[in-house]
């Protein structure tokens, strides 16, 4: 006698079949969604000149349009594991999706104002999905968190590149000019919450509440990675908004200034896919990180400050080190982390701690250049940013775990 019932002579899904399609498509929406969360950075960052000249904005705004974004990734940062304390993880990532597309979609249709309002609407929802998405890798594929990791990763890296590559070929064939270019970028975000959606029934049944934690923020480790995180973002960010400009400033059109950026990001893809599977296949990462973070260093000096004609070799060393440093940093909250609930608050700390040198990394790139009127005083800035992470990248690489741990969810109940 058979154990499972056939319909019209098709043999029933089995539990297993059923979980590993259900993880196929989770893990599907995850890197969807994480494709989408520099999308707003990048494709700002090679039409910028464009977007000063149509707005008339000065030196400061300029700062401030390129700063504010960044700065919201590290001041939300924190409220997302209320948010998935209160509504469930995917949930709460569906709805930070929802407000990127809206941001995305409205921040240059309007006026100035809305330029920047709808720019931190952004940045804030992609900070909750910042925080997020480590969370449920951490959760649901313990067994598989470098092949995720190195997967979302390079959908992260992959979506700017992209955004960097086609915004201005795509807009000359579209037509409208810069606010087209800005806003189309809302599409790939609508077809991620698309592909999301199936998730967000399965909130009250898959565990996803996140616990509160103790200690953490007392540990000099979740400090080591949290600053870590920081510094490698410093240098990200600075090459992500305003790389595109110097090097137009330096002499190269709009179009090989965007692709130059895009070919720095569409490297990062080879490194971010690998370097996890590396990391966690030893007990301590210091090593890894020490040469990401010179070569990082070194490539983002030669775009600088070497003859252009070198401009696409110090690309791919910057790109290949950055894209690892990335992944490697998000990948050591998880291995710094003990379950999911720390995972989660890991890496809402580090991204708090972390996106505020990040934010002002550009802006102080900005105001040196502003002030000197060259390249040299940002490139002391961005060694003084390399020494700092070597320092951190040796303290946050040990092989051992934070002393922090979640409440129990009685004791949450109780309270």
């Amino acid at each position: 006698m058979r154990g499972v019932i056939q319909d019209e002579g098709k043999p029933a899904m089995s539990q297993n079949q059923v979980e590993h399609g259900g993880r196929l498509l989770l893990g599907a929406g995850i890197v969807g969604s994480a494709f989408c969360l520099r999308l707003v950075f990048a494709s700002l960052s090679v039409r910028l000149p464009e977007v000063v000249r149509a707005t008339g904005l000065e030196p400061w705004q300029v700062g401030l349009l390129t700063t504010l974004p960044v700065l919201c990734l590290g001041l939300c940062a924190p409220l997302a594991p209320g948010v998935a304390r209160r509504w469930g993880a995917e949930p709460s990532l569906f709805g930070a999706l929802a407000l990127i597309a809206l941001g995305t979609g409205l921040r240059a249709l309007g006026p100035v104002w809305a330029l920047f309002g709808f720019s931190i609407l952004t940045g804030a929802a992609i900070a909750t999905a910042n925080v997020l998405l480590p969370t449920l890798v951490k959760r649901d594929f313990e067994d598989r968190t470098a092949l995720l990791t190195g997967a979302y990763v390079t959908a992260i890296s992959g979506g700017a590149a992209l955004a960097a590559a086609v915004t201005v070929p795509l807009e000359g064939l579209l037509g409208g000019g810069w606010r087209i270019g800005l806003s189309m970028w809302a599409i790939p975000v609508l077809a991620a919450l698309i592909l999301w959606s199936p998730q967000i029934r399965k909130a009250t049944r898959s565990g996803g509440v996140v616990l509160p934690v103790v200690g953490l923020w007392r540990d000099p480790l979740a400090w080591s990675v949290a600053l870590f995180m920081g510094l490698q973002s410093a240098l990200a960010f600075s090459v992500l908004g305003w790389l595109a400009p110097i090097l137009r400033e330096r002499g190269l059109d709009a179009a090989t200034a965007g692709l130059v950026l895009s070919v720095l990001i569409v490297v990062q893809l080879a490194t971010s896919l690998t370097v996890p599977s590396i990391a966690t296949r030893r007990p301590g990462q210091r090593l890894i990180a020490v040469g990401l973070s010179i070569a990082a260093t070194v490539g983002l000096l030669g775009l600088l400050l070497a003859p252009l004609s070198g401009v696409w070799l110090w690309a791919v060393i910057q790109g290949l080190a950055q894209g690892g440093l990335f992944s490697l940093a998000l990948t050591m909250v998880l291995l710094r982390s003990p379950d999911s609930h720390v995972a989660s608050h890991m890496s809402s700390m580090a991204q708090s701690v972390g996106y505020i040198p990040a934010a002002m990394a550009p802006l102080g790139v900005g105001v040196l250049h502003q002030w000197t009127g060259g390249f040299g005083a940002v490139g002391g800035l961005v060694a003084v940013i390399g020494l700092g992470l070597v320092v951190t990248g040796l303290s946050a690489g040990r092989a051992t775990v934070v002393t922090a741990r979640a409440a129990s969810l009685s004791a949450l109940k109780a309270a």
